[in-house]
């Protein structure tokens, strides 16, 4: 698919669209932390998280790592 995009365009398309997905997501987490450190620092968050801590250790994970490491492989 990766290789001729044209002969899978509806599957390619797709494919890009959950990486954009992937990415803005990733955009919001990082504007959380930085939105929940300016207003509780580093105190603990809802739920009893460890707050903006916690929140530092989502920022790598992805929706669809497959995806991503497909990018490396080609």
């Amino acid at each position: 698919m990766m290789r001729d995009p044209t002969k899978f365009a509806e599957l390619f398309a797709t494919s890009e669209s959950l990486l954009t997905h992937d990415e803005l997501f990733a955009l919001w987490r990082r504007h959380h932390v930085l939105m929940v450190e300016r207003q509780i620092g580093s105190k603990t968050g809802t739920g009893g998280s460890a707050g903006a801590t916690y929140l530092r250790t989502t920022l790598d994970k992805r929706f669809y790592p497959e995806l991503w490491d497909l990018r490396s492989y080609l």
